[in-house]
C-alpha cells in the first residue's frame, strides 16, 4: 500500500512534464447574466478541484431526489481510501455520512472522499464522471469534458472560465438549501478540524462560496460567489501562480467590477430622472423585438455592437457608460469588458452583446449620430 501511495504521488508531479498554468478569469453578474470582465474565457484548461462543483451538483441532485440521505453511510472502496492528497484519511472498509463527505468536499477538497461519494451513486468513479459530462451539457458547458470525481489529473479532462463560472451559477440556482455549505469557515470530523481553501471567504466582504483548486498544470484555480448591493457576483480564475498571488488578483478583479456597477447604476438612475419626452419618443422609434420574439429565436441575438478597445479597463468601462448615457436602453443589455492582446499590445475592448442584428444596426446608428464609435459584431 505504501509502495502505491508513493507512485500516486510521483503520478501527481509527473502526469503533466508541460506545465502550462495558461491564465483566465470572467467575472459574471448572475442577476442579468452580463459579462463584466473577461480575459481567456474561452480557453482549455484542467479544473483540478474544481471538479468538485460538479460532483457536489450529483450529491445534491440525489438528495433532492430522495436517492441519498444526510445521514446515509457510504462505505470507503480501496480504490477510494488510495487517492492522493488532499484526502480525509478514511481507511478501507470505514462509512462516511453523506453530509460529512458534502462538507470534507467544500472545505478539505478530498479526493478520497469524491470517489466514495462517486462510487456510490454510479457504482464506478469511469460511470460517474460520464454522468458528470452529461450534466456539463445540459447547462451549457459544450467545453468541459470530467474524468473524474476529485480533478485530479487527466489530460483530457478539461474546462474553461465560461463554464465553470455557468456551474457555479447553476448550483446557486438549482439547490439554493445547499449552497449554504459552501459558505462554511471550518469543518471538524472526528478529532480533526478542517479550515476551508476558500480565503476570499474571511477576506471579501460578501463573499458566500465557492471553491478552490489547484494540480500542476492549472495553476491556482478559484471560483466565487459574491453578494454586493442586491447584486450575486461569479467569478472564475484559472492558472494563478500561487494561492496568495491568485486571491488577491480575483479580490483586485471583484473591487473594480463593483465600482463600475455602482457607475452604472447611478447612471441609470440619472438618465431616469432626466430622460424628456422627446428622448423617449425617439428611443421608442427604433425597431425593438418583443421580449417574447426574442426569446422564442436565439439565433436572432447572435449579434452586437463593439464602441471600442482602450489601454485600460477604466477607459474601456467609462466608454461603455457614455455608451448607455446616450442610448439608456443599453443598459438592459449585457455588457463586455473583455482584455484581449493585439500586436504585442494589451487592450480592453467594450461590447454589448446579446441583440439581434437589426438592434444592433439601429443603436450604431444613433451612437454615430451622436459621435460614439460603433462597429457591429457577432457574438463570439
Amino acid at each position: 500500500m505504501l509502495i502505491s501511495s508513493i507512485f500516486s504521488l510521483m503520478f501527481l508531479f509527473i502526469a503533466f512534464t508541460a506545465d502550462a498554468r495558461q491564465y483566465a478569469s470572467i467575472i459574471v453578474d448572475e442577476t442579468n447574466g452580463s459579462i463584466l470582465h473577461a480575459e481567456n474565457p474561452d480557453m482549455r484548461t484542467y479544473p483540478a478541484s474544481l471538479a468538485k462543483i460538479m460532483t457536489l451538483y450529483l450529491v445534491f441532485e440525489q438528495l433532492r431526489n430522495g436517492q441519498l440521505g444526510l445521514n446515509q453511510r457510504l462505505e470507503v472502496s480501496a480504490r477510494a481510501a488510495n487517492r492522493p492528497p488532499s484526502r480525509l484519511g478514511l481507511k478501507r472498509g470505514q462509512k462516511i455520512r453523506v453530509k460529512d463527505a458534502i462538507n470534507a468536499l467544500i472545505t478539505k477538497s478530498a479526493n478520497d472522499v469524491a470517489t466514495v461519494v462517486a462510487e456510490a451513486i454510479s457504482g464506478t468513479e469511469k460511470r460517474f464522471a460520464i454522468l458528470m459530462t452529461k450534466r456539463a451539457r445540459e447547462l451549457g458547458m459544450s467545453a468541459t469534458t470530467f474524468k473524474n470525481a476529485s480533478g485530479l489529473p487527466h489530460r483530457r479532462q478539461v474546462t474553461t472560465a465560461r463554464d465553470m463560472a455557468r456551474l457555479s451559477i447553476s448550483i446557486w440556482r438549482n439547490f439554493p438549501k445547499y449552497f449554504s455549505l459552501f459558505s462554511q469557515k471550518t469543518f471538524k470530523f472526528g478529532r480533526r478540524k478542517f479550515r476551508n481553501h476558500n480565503n476570499l471567504l474571511r477576506r471579501y466582504k460578501g463573499t458566500n462560496g465557492i471553491k478552490t483548486g489547484f494540480i500542476n498544470s492549472s495553476g491556482y484555480n478559484l471560483a466565487v460567489s459574491v453578494q454586493r448591493d442586491g447584486r450575486r457576483l461569479v467569478g472564475v480564475i484559472f492558472g494563478g501562480k500561487t494561492t496568495a498571488r491568485r486571491d488577491n488578483k480575483m479580490i483586485r478583479l471583484l473591487g473594480r467590477t463593483v465600482k463600475m456597477m455602482s457607475r452604472h447604476d447611478q447612471m441609470v438612475k440619472r438618465n431616469a430622472l432626466a430622460l424628456s419626452n422627446a428622448q423617449f419618443r425617439a428611443n421608442q422609434r427604433v425597431r425593438f423585438p418583443t421580449l417574447l420574439s426574442e426569446q422564442s429565436k436565439s439565433s436572432e441575438k447572435s449579434w452586437g455592437i463593439q464602441i471600442g478597445a482602450f489601454m485600460t479597463f477604466s477607459q474601456a468601462s467609462r466608454a461603455g457608460t457614455r455608451a448607455m448615457q446616450v442610448f439608456t436602453s443599453l443598459a438592459k443589455t449585457p455588457l463586455v469588458v473583455e482584455k484581449i492582446f493585439r500586436a504585442n499590445k494589451t487592450l480592453y475592448r467594450t461590447r454589448f452583446l446579446g441583440m439581434s442584428k437589426d438592434r444592433a444596426l439601429d443603436i450604431c446608428q444613433i451612437l454615430i449620430r451622436e459621435r460614439t464609435s460603433c462597429e457591429l459584431v457577432k457574438n463570439e
